[in-house]
């Protein structure tokens, strides 16, 4: 796919129609920059309120948004009783993070929240429950659904180029360097009952959206081990393995960990009847595909962006003015439903189903 025919896929800019955003986080908020620039640079945003108890974020917003802050707020109660926007987007600390959707759902808002946007499963499925009655998208970010490469495999996948899906293999990995800095260990993500988890619930989970994502097929049952391989004084993973069941009958697995001194290492790799498909990002070979016909190698030339948080943001403001959404309540629960029942099997040593 060249550059000029992947823009010319992509959903058309409004023109003419804007929404109000509810902008909900506090100090340490994850991503806040790639939030407030997708806000920024995103035509369909209108008014932005701010609600930050902390007050340390204002700053940056109002720099990152100029005219757009609108107002700004102490708390979900304080802006939804002032404003009535259609759409909050909510970056809060794990735990922190439920009764913030809760006001935005209980205020008809569509909501992206920030992953894993709880620290166990019983405590999104009643955000989940409220947003489907209220007919509210509840989108977490796993923002990489929007990635140029990664809409081109799904367009190769859902082709049947490579037939019938047989198999998956997946691998993200970040830096250990973050782990040994005190700072981190001060930090809500280095503590489960803060965050959820470690690296699964942070990073894998994005590689677990995608193997349901690109093969279309949800995950039924997984098995899995869970370590702290680095030796960190931390009470979360730095390594996880996971076994997959998929419903389409297939078998998948994943390396989600914290080994290297810098920087990713990603991988996607799908076989099917007839040939197979590999996307590592941060390479110079973000995807190549084999199919029996053509019997070669194929790569991929077109655009690597945009890419990330910031057109991420884009997709949903559309979603909340009536546009198909990156991913739906659904989706979100299932690449919850997944991490946790990981963590359950690590735990138990027994294979977990997921209803």
């Amino acid at each position: 796919m060249t550059r000029r025919t992947f823009a010319a896929a992509l959903p058309a800019l409004a023109a003419g129609p804007h929404a109000e955003v509810a902008l909900i986080t506090h100090a340490d908020g994850p991503h806040l920059s790639g939030y407030i620039d997708g806000l920024a640079k995103t035509p369909e945003v209108g008014n932005v309120y701010l609600c930050d108890p902390t007050a340390a974020t204002e700053a940056a917003v109002r720099k990152g948004l100029g005219g757009k802050l609108s107002s700004v707020y102490k708390s979900p109660a304080a802006l939804f009783a002032a404003q009535k926007p259609p759409l909050a987007l909510i970056t809060m600390e794990a735990g922190l993070a439920p009764p913030a959707i809760h006001a935005a759902l209980d205020a008809n808002c569509h909501v992206m929240a920030e992953k894993p946007a709880c620290v166990r499963f019983s405590d999104f499925a009643p955000l989940a429950a409220k947003a489907k009655q209220r007919n509210r998208h509840l989108m977490l970010a796993l923002a990489n659904r929007v990635d140029p490469v990664v809409q081109e495999a799904l367009r190769i996948v859902r082709s049947g180029s490579i037939g019938k899906i047989f198999g998956c293999e997946l691998h993200i990995i970040a830096d250990q360097t973050r782990l040994g800095r005190p700072g981190y260990h001060n930090s809500w993500t280095a503590k489960k009952a803060r965050a959820g988890g470690g690296h699964l619930i942070w990073l894998g989970i994005h590689w677990i959206d995608l193997a349901m994502y690109l093969t279309g097929s949800r995950i039924r049952q997984v098995a899995g081990f869970t370590s702290n391989v680095g030796g960190q004084p931390l009470d979360i993973e730095d390594s996880a393995v996971v076994a997959m069941r998929f419903d389409n009958g297939t078998n998948g697995t994943l390396t989600s960990a914290y080994f290297l001194d810098r920087g990713y290492h990603s991988f996607i790799k799908i076989w099917g009847s007839q040939g197979w498909l590999c996307v590592q990002k941060h390479t110079d070979n973000p995807l190549e595909w084999y199919t029996n016909s053509e019997k070669k190698i194929q790569r991929y030339t077109g655009p690597l962006e945009p890419s990330g948080y910031t057109p991420f943001v884009g997709h949903v403001v559309r979603a909340s003015l009536g546009a198909a959404p990156p991913l739906t309540t659904d989706d979100s629960v299932l690449a919850l439903k997944a991490v946790f029942a990981a963590y359950r099997a690590a735990e138990s040593g027994a294979t977990q189903d997921i209803s």
